[in-house]
């Protein structure tokens, strides 16, 4: 079990993080887990770290649950020193750890939401992903290739939520655009997923309480399980064309289209292009297109 390579998946007890890890586990992946919901939730929704680790082994990869409050670098520095000691490798790491409030969708103005929104998105949220990239990295550049996906969307560009939302998600593409460029020589990897709808069960009964919002995104049929992005990391990472697509942001969906990946249950999500515009850092998906390059000064 979990021959095709070794990934870690930061809060994946639950949502979006929990579907990419099992479809990188289904796919035969080692895959890391990581937050704080171990063998009980720690909120109102459901999901653990031993029940996503249960199904990774079921679906023919291996999953291993690591508890890790990523609001502690300490903890995070003890989650790669763990796999550097047991795989001494690591192919894919998955930034996902997010604190997402139950209340951010509903409107308020900045000052009127409590100050730790900030901690929860940006500290958790980004900073974490940095951290988790900073100890990452050298394991990968070591091994002369690698692969490290940001989770974000189109709140990056557009207002989504709150004001600490978009300032988290912007910060997420612009990571992946610069640590791609500190990485280029070294054949590692960075990239930004914009993802659309995606049918956990905390976003499906959010878009329910307002309906016109969810018919103009194009309603249930134009959502994406929370699988989907983890079929689109594996393709990524065994495209030999990766490297020309570093520090780009991408939506899901036009990924998916390039690939000719479907969603786990068949259907074909649709981009939201034409609602929220092209993505932060775009980079053509096909070659003979011109190609974005990065500035430094």
């Amino acid at each position: 079990m979990g021959t095709r390579g070794v990934a870690v998946v930061t809060g994946a007890s639950r949502g979006l993080g929990q579907g990419i890890a099992l479809e990188l586990g289904a796919a035969g992946y080692t895959v890391y887990i990581t937050g704080r919901s171990k063998t009980a939730p720690t909120g109102y929704w459901a999901g653990t770290l031993d029940e996503t680790a249960a199904e990774i082994d079921s679906l023919g990869g291996k999953g291993i649950p690591v508890t890790c409050d990523h609001a502690d670098d300490a903890q995070t520095e003890a989650l790669f020193k763990q796999i550097e000691a047991e795989q001494g490798r690591l192919d894919i790491l998955v930034n996902n750890a997010f604190g997402m409030p139950d209340d951010a969708a509903f409107p308020a103005g900045f000052w009127e939401r409590p100050l730790d929104m900030w901690e929860k998105m940006i500290d958790v949220g980004l900073r974490s992903s940095y951290v988790a990239s900073w100890y990452a990295a050298p394991m990968m550049i070591a091994a002369g290739k690698g692969l490290i996906v940001n989770t974000s969307s189109c709140g990056s560009r557009a207002y989504l939520h709150t004001l600490p939302y978009g300032l988290s998600k912007t910060g997420q593409d612009k990571l992946a655009h610069d640590m791609a460029h500190d990485l280029r020589s070294h054949n590692v990897a960075a990239i930004s997923f914009w993802h659309g709808l995606v049918k956990t069960e905390r976003t499906l009964l959010g878009l329910r309480g307002f309906p016109a919002m969810f018919e103009h995104l194009g309603g249930e049929k134009n959502a994406e399980t929370p699988r989907f992005g983890g079929r689109l990391i594996d393709a990524l990472y065994h495209d030999p064309d990766l490297m020309r697509l570093s520090g780009g942001t991408f939506y899901t969906a036009e990924l998916a289209r390039h690939y000719g990946i479907k969603d786990v249950d068949g259907g074909e999500p649709g981009s939201f292009r034409g609602i929220f515009g092209p993505p932060l850092f775009e980079i053509p998906l096909e070659a003979e297109a011109p190609v974005a390059k990065a500035v430094s000064v």
